[in-house]
């Protein structure tokens, strides 16, 4: 049986940094990418099971990455997180994301929402 795998995209290192680690004890193999420009190369080197992007980065932000990965990839499955007014994370999802997160994130909704995927 093989691992699924998971893309985090997120620019903060110490939040991205302690989603690895949640995701890796959690059994899952975890890469990782400091915006979203490089998480979209990454993606497309190694296409992972799941995406979990944040929405505000430089270079790429979410939104863009959601929609070059649905324009792309049909059947990517997307989550996003983002610690700004829900109405955006509700764009987000118009934009492809399944499901969103706002910020300060809630790890066991999360690893919940990961386990269901």
């Amino acid at each position: 049986m093989s691992l699924a795998t998971i893309l985090i995209i997120k620019d903060q290192a110490s939040v991205r940094r302690l989603l690895v680690q949640v995701l890796e004890d959690a059994g899952y193999q975890v890469w990782e990418a400091a915006n979203g420009r490089l998480g979209l190369e990454q993606f497309q080197a190694h296409p992972a099971d799941l995406v979990l992007t944040d929405l505000e980065m430089p270079e790429m932000n979410g939104w863009e990455v959601i929609v070059a990965l649905t324009r792309s990839y049909a059947d990517v499955k997307i989550m996003a997180m983002s610690g700004m007014h829900p109405d955006e994370l509700q764009k987000a999802t118009r934009c492809g994301a399944r499901r969103t997160f706002q910020k300060p994130l809630d790890l066991t909704a999360l690893l919940q929402a990961v386990q269901a995927e």
